[in-house]
């Protein structure tokens, strides 16, 4: 056995989003004597501690919006140039991810990889213009384009959207399935009365995952069901202007606004609801892990079919009209969930993460061969 093929993953950094989750979910489960992984990142992450002491590197350079764009140009060529070890480059960046494989490509590492997580970029009109151009490189600079999701394969590759290897957002699913004890402990951790329904959300506080209208939602469900209890895990840019809301309808005794939480798979049991109404998703992990704890979930029809199951949890509604959502919300409370699922439902739609690593462990032996 020689030494083990060392993988440079590409991302801003490793806290807890959707493609790090997917990320840390791989690296546990991969044969590490066989596959590491490296990390290039930009900015501290709560994950860097446990990628260490899986014997993974950790490089940083500054981000893009910290030091402008030649600066970032330079920082990324100076990178490879200095670590021409990295034959296979994996990038997270989304539309970002073209600089980056560019800078791959001119100091000739064979395998670049873009990775696609998601279906629109994020921020304002510059912001997108500039994502826009980084993006246009990854046709030419990519040789291996890979996506979450059939939708998100189409926003990131374009006309290339053809030779996109789907590889699923897989998770471990024995941690979280449904267990009445852990449920019974974190209610009672939460302080929730024994008779609340609790909806919950897992995600960053961002404008794609629309926390005003959930608010929106939940004020007017509230005033029909006055037990009902909203739980926001997560943090991010508009936490503050969800807080103020919540103030203003006067709920603040009846949202939770947690934080980031290392205990997702607890969390999830003492949920009743998931609701997650994205304006844009990739295929959300927290999606695939609520259904895994036997959640109804009603989600915006914005998120990709995909992320269905089969195992009747998911429902999707459009944004466009809230009296549908309070509607479905109602019907939900009424109906008796079991919250057990049949064996094997992720697995058999190839969301089991033991499939996926050993999926992914093989792409990468395959290329270094």
């Amino acid at each position: 056995m020689g030494d083990p093929i060392r993988i440079l993953h590409v991302v801003v950094n490793m806290n807890r989003g959707g493609a790090e989750t997917l990320l840390m979910n791989l690296y546990r489960n991969i044969d590490r004597s066989k596959v590491q992984f490296d990390f290039l990142t930009c900015k501290a992450g709560v994950f860097d501690s446990e990628i260490e002491e899986m014997g993974g590197t950790i490089h940083r350079i500054p981000y893009v919006s910290d030091i402008g764009h030649t600066k970032y140009i330079e920082a990324l060529d100076h990178f490879f140039v200095t670590h021409p070890n990295y034959k296979i480059v994996h990038a997270h960046m989304d539309k970002m991810s073209g600089f980056v494989l560019r800078a791959a490509k001119k100091v000739g590492a064979p395998i670049r990889i873009a990775h696609s997580h998601n279906t629109s970029s994020e921020g304002g009109v510059a912001a997108r213009t500039y994502k826009w151009v980084a993006g246009t490189f990854i046709p030419s600079c990519a040789t291996h384009f890979v996506a979450c999701s059939n939708k998100a394969a189409k926003w990131l590759f374009a006309n290339k959207v053809n030779k996109a290897l789907i590889l699923k957002n897989g998770i471990e699913s024995d941690k979280f399935a449904f267990s009445p004890g852990i449920r019974e402990q974190v209610r009672q951790e939460l302080e929730l009365p024994s008779e609340s329904y609790v909806l919950g959300h897992v995600g960053r506080f961002a404008h794609q995952k629309n926390h005003l209208f959930l608010v929106d939602l939940f004020a007017q469900l509230h005033q029909e069901k006055p037990n009902t209890v909203l739980i926001l895990v997560g943090d991010g840019p508009l936490r503050a202007e969800v807080e103020k809301k919540v103030e203003a309808l006067h709920l603040q005794d009846k949202v939770k606004f947690l934080g980031v939480r290392s205990d997702i798979t607890r969390l999830l049991q003492a949920f009743d609801m998931f609701v997650f109404p994205s304006l844009h998703e990739g295929l959300p992990v927290t999606l695939i892990e609520a259904q895994g704890a036997g959640l109804p979930c009603l989600v915006s029809d914005e998120i990709t079919q995909e992320v269905d199951m089969g195992i009747q949890l998911v429902e999707r509604i459009s944004l466009g009209n809230k009296s549908v959502w309070i509607d479905r919300m109602n019907h939900v409370i009424s109906r008796n969930v079991t919250r057990h699922i049949p064996e094997f439902s992720l697995s058999n739609k190839g969301y089991d993460i033991k499939n996926t690593a050993l999926w992914t462990e093989g792409f990468y032996l395959g290329l270094s061969r």
